[in-house]
């Protein structure tokens, strides 16, 4: 985007200690739609759904997803894609990485 610009769509949370990499999303139409009516959300979901394998290992993510969850992270983390965009990464403390990525996601989301 020109203007710099962003809406956020999920959460990427990673945890060292409990080998955990997880995403959740949202794809809200009508909002996405309003910020920006260019958008192709179907690449949009197309780009998040292949993050979501990246993030669970899966063989469908490809080679990406074969990497181990730090290489996986730092690669999704990266700046370049011009589709999905992930902000600077805020380090942290959690009990539960899935609580947390559930509590992140509420409080950035939806």
């Amino acid at each position: 985007m020109e203007r710099e610009e962003f809406l956020n769509v999920g959460v990427i949370l990673y945890c060292k200690k409990e080998k955990f990499l997880g995403i959740k999303f949202t794809v809200n139409e009508p909002r996405l739609a309003a910020f920006c009516p260019e958008l192709d959300l179907d690449a949009l979901t197309a780009n998040l759904n292949a993050l979501t394998q990246i993030c669970l290992g899966s063989k469908a993510g490809g080679p990406i997803a074969q990497l181990d969850e730090p290489s996986r992270f730092r690669w999704i983390t990266a700046t370049r894609s011009t589709v999905v965009q992930a902000s600077k990464v805020h380090p942290g403390l959690c009990i539960s990485a899935a609580q947390t990525l559930e509590k992140l996601y509420v409080q950035l989301v939806a």
